[in-house]
């Protein structure tokens, strides 16, 4: 499993990521809510925005979205969280259950069209995210 930096932006997600591009350079792979199977669960006015996108080097590697829970207010300061990818299911699982003891889970692990995903908040504030193919 890898532990990296996930960002997220309130509707600036792709410009952010051009600019971090420029002066890192790498690769970026940016989708839209549109460009995926899951867009009839978005309102149209959602669809213009990143629902992932990732920039690797070498050395770096940022992953980031624009804000999809239009139900929680974004708080700008707040645009982080540890992502954590790459693992079986299984090992996903069994961390992601030991940091959801007094934890706020607000997205329970299931398996969608992209792969296995969860998120929480955990005891301490911090906003984790998981995957796995």
């Amino acid at each position: 499993m890898k532990v990296s930096q996930f960002l997220f932006f309130d509707g600036t997600c792709l410009e952010a990521m051009n600019f971090y591009k420029t002066c890192f350079e790498g690769e970026l792979v940016a989708t839209p809510v549109s460009a995926t199977p899951m867009s009839a669960g978005f309102p149209p006015s959602m669809h213009h925005r990143i629902i992932n996108a990732r920039l690797t080097t070498d050395d770096l590697d940022i992953s980031a979205c624009d804000w999809m829970r239009p139900d929680e207010e974004f708080i700008r300061g707040n645009m982080n969280c540890l992502y954590i990818s790459g693992g079986s299911r299984e090992e996903t699982k069994r961390i992601f259950d030991l940091l959801s003891k007094n934890a706020n889970v607000t997205d329970p692990l299931i398996s969608l069209p992209f792969g296995y995903y969860g998120a929480l908040n955990d005891q301490f504030g911090v906003r984790w995210m998981f995957h796995a193919e």
